[in-house]
């Protein structure tokens, strides 16, 4: 009698990496690493985040003596930010990485990432998140129109619809009846984009600005 064994299987999994400001120039020299690397780039964004959404997206390091220069230095200038997918890609792109000291980088592991484009402990060049959950929230961070996957369900779905939904969907409703426009349903959809919380707001960097 022949046993017929299941396929492998291959889990896909997602990570966000991010660029940081004084390595932006850098973009697509480190794309293209990452694709020889064995990624996917399921999304991309370029974006600069204000000092209030770094202390957001960087909470667990809130309270350290260095949290302020790290907020200083996330907002001073755009970033890029990508989900990168392949199979365990949370570890493969933080062995790609390296520590995350860059002058230690440069000691232990030269051709890390972060040994070839970061500068030290603070200006390290790129972000990898840490673990599945982190990942699952920094990537709804920075692309809070994405579905993370797996979708919640029960209890994990109610809890997040009150969380995260419930009260700007109360505020775009009670808008909406003080409005009263022609088509409410247009008005409600430009209205919940407009005021989605979750959404880093895109900052244009100006001549002058970039000149400074």
């Amino acid at each position: 009698m022949q046993v017929l064994m299941p396929e492998p299987q291959i889990f896909v999994e997602k990570t966000l990496a991010l660029i940081k400001p004084d390595v932006v120039a850098k973009e697509e020299e480190i794309e293209d690493l990452i694709l020889r690397s064995g990624f996917m780039i399921v999304q991309k964004r370029k974006l600069q985040l204000s000092p209030e959404q770094c202390s957001i997206f960087y909470a667990d390091q809130y309270g350290k003596m260095f949290f302020p220069n790290l907020a200083a230095y996330m907002s001073s200038g755009p970033s890029v930010a990508m989900v990168l997918a392949r199979h365990q890609a949370i570890s493969y792109w933080k062995e790609l990485l390296g520590p995350s000291n860059s002058i230690k980088a440069r000691m232990t592991h030269p051709h890390s990432l972060r040994a070839v484009y970061g500068t030290d402990d603070l200006r390290n060049g790129l972000h990898g998140s840490l673990s599945i959950s982190s990942a699952e929230r920094e990537i709804r961070f920075m692309f809070p129109e994405v579905i993370s996957e797996p979708i919640p369900s029960g209890q994990r779905a109610r809890d997040y619809l009150n969380l995260h939904v419930n009260p700007t969907l109360l505020a775009g409703l009670t808008a909406l009846c003080k409005e009263k426009p022609a088509d409410p349903m247009t008005w409600l959809a430009d209205w919940l984009i407009e005021h989605n919380p979750n959404k880093p707001r895109l900052h244009h960097v100006t001549e002058e600005e970039h000149q400074e």
